[in-house]
C-alpha cells in the first residue's frame, strides 16, 4: 500500500524570546507530536547562511577526482560518495542519492585528545582550490554550536532539569559535533523501487540542526509502527532551522511519551503537557525522516551534535520512577556512535 502524504505543521521557536516559559512549552508540544520544531532569530545572518551554502555548492561543483582525494577517513572526517551511506537497508535497493562532506571540531595532531575517535585534524580543499573555504566552514560550525546550545537550555528545562544541565563538560562542554555538508543531484526518488535521497533513519545524538536551501525534499514520520506509513512533508521556512531530536536524547528521556496528540485541539493538548510534565513523564521521540528527490537539485547543512566521547547517555533522574524504571541499558556515548556509522557507510575498503 501506497505511503500516505501531507504536510506536516510544526511549531516554532524564537530563540530571542525573553518568554522561555512559552518556549519551553512550544517545545513540549514539539516533542509530544514529532520531535521536529523550528527555530528562528537564531543569531545567524541570511547573508552569511547564504555564502555557506555558496561555498558548499562550490565544493560539490569540482571534478570527482578532486573529490575523491578527500575521501572520508577512518575519524569519519571528509568527502562521502553518492551510494556511500545506506540508512535503511530494509527497504532500500541501493546507498542513498546524495554526496556528502563531513567536518568535525578541529584540532591538531600533537593534541592528545586528537586521539579519540571523532577528533582529530579536517580533511580540507587546498586553498587555491577553494579559497576561503575552510574559515567559512570553521566560522558556520562555531555559530551553529552556539545555537545549539540555546536549544540545549530549553531542553533541559522541558525535562525539568537546571537550564545549564548540558552545559557540562561531560556533555556539551566537550561534544563531538558533527557538520555535513550534503547535495542531492537531482535523482527523482521511488519509494517502490527502493530509490531514496536518504533513507529512512532517526539521528544519532543529541540534537541536529538543519539548514536547508528553498527545495523541498525532507519528510517526517510520526509513526513508525503505522501500516501504512503516514509521511508529512516538512517545508523549508525561509530563515529558520529545522531541528529534530535524536537516539541519545530519547534514551536520556526515557522513551516514556509515545503519544500523538495531532487530532487533539490545541488547547487540550496543551493541558496535557502540564499533565505530564507535573508526573516527571518525560516527552522527547526521536522520529522516523527521509529524503525524496524530485528531480531538482538541493542542497542541505545538517550540523549533529552529540555529548562528550566518555559520556555516559542512561535516564534522567526526572524521567524515571518505581512505575517507570528505565527502558535503555546505560551506554558509552563513543560506542554508540561508531556503531551507528559502522552500519549506515560503506567500508572504505571498497574504495580501494
Amino acid at each position: 500500500m501506497a505511503d500516505v502524504k501531507q504536510v506536516s505543521k510544526l511549531n516554532c521557536i524564537d530563540l530571542s524570546s525573553p518568554d522561555t516559559p512559552t518556549s519551553v512549552s512550544l517545545l513540549k508540544q514539539a516533542c509530544m507530536d514529532s520531535g521536529f520544531f523550528y527555530v528562528t532569530n537564531h543569531g545567524i545572518s541570511p547573508e552569511f547562511m547564504e555564502h555557506v551554502f555558496t561555498q558548499s555548492k562550490n565544493f560539490f561543483d569540482l571534478p570527482l577526482d578532486q573529490k575523491m582525494k578527500l575521501l572520508r577517513n577512518e575519524k569519519h572526517r571528509g568527502y562521502t560518495p553518492v551510494l556511500d551511506e545506506l540508512l535503511d537497508p530494509v527497504n532500500q535497493l541501493h546507498g542513498d542519492h546524495k554526496e556528502g562532506f563531513y567536518i568535525g571540531i578541529e584540532l591538531p595532531e600533537d593534541d592528545p585528545e586528537a586521539q579519540r575517535k571523532f577528533y582529530g585534524p579536517n580533511l580540507w580543499p587546498e586553498s587555491d582550490i577553494l579559497p576561503g573555504w575552510r574559515q567559512t566552514m570553521e566560522k558556520y560550525h562555531q555559530m551553529a554550536m552556539e545555537v545549539v546550545r540555546k536549544i540545549a537550555r530549553l531542553i533541559a528545562l522541558a525535562l525539568d532539569l537546571e537550564a545549564n544541565f548540558f552545559d557540562r563538560p561531560e556533555f556539551l562542554g566537550r561534544p563531538i559535533a558533527v557538520l555535513r555538508l550534503l547535495h542531492y543531484e537531482g535523482q527523482v526518488s521511488d519509494p517502490t523501487k527502493g530509490m531514496y535521497g536518504a533513507g529512512a533513519h532517526s539521528d544519532y545524538g543529541l540534537v541536529t540542526l538543519l539548514a536547508t536551501d528553498c527545495v523541498s525534499g525532507l519528510q517526517i514520520c510520526k509513526d513508525k509502527d503505522a501500516k501504512p506509513q503516514v509521511w508529512e512533508d516538512v517545508k523549508p521556512l525561509k530563515g529558520a532551522f529545522v531541528v529534530n531530536l535524536g537516539d541519545m536524547l530519547e534514551r536520556w528521556s526515557n522513551r516514556i511519551f509515545r503519544y500523538k496528540y495531532s487530532g487533539l485541539s490545541h488547547c487540550f493538548a496543551v493541558i496535557l503537557v502540564f499533565i505530564w510534565s507535573s508526573l516527571n513523564i518525560c516527552l522527547n521521540r526521536s522520529t522516523l525522516h527521509r529524503v525524496l528527490g524530485n528531480g531538482q537539485e538541493r542542497y542541505s547543512i545538517p550540523f549533529f551534535v552529540e555529548p562528550s566521547h566518555d559520556c555516559v547517555v542512561e535516564c534522567l533522574p526526572t524521567c524515571q520512577s518505581k512505575l517507570n524504571p528505565p527502558k535503555f541499558p546505560p551506554i558509552k556515548c563513543e560506542e554508540y556512535l561508531l556503531q551507528r556509522y559502522q552500519d549506515t557507510h560503506a567500508d572504505l575498503r571498497t574504495y580501494n
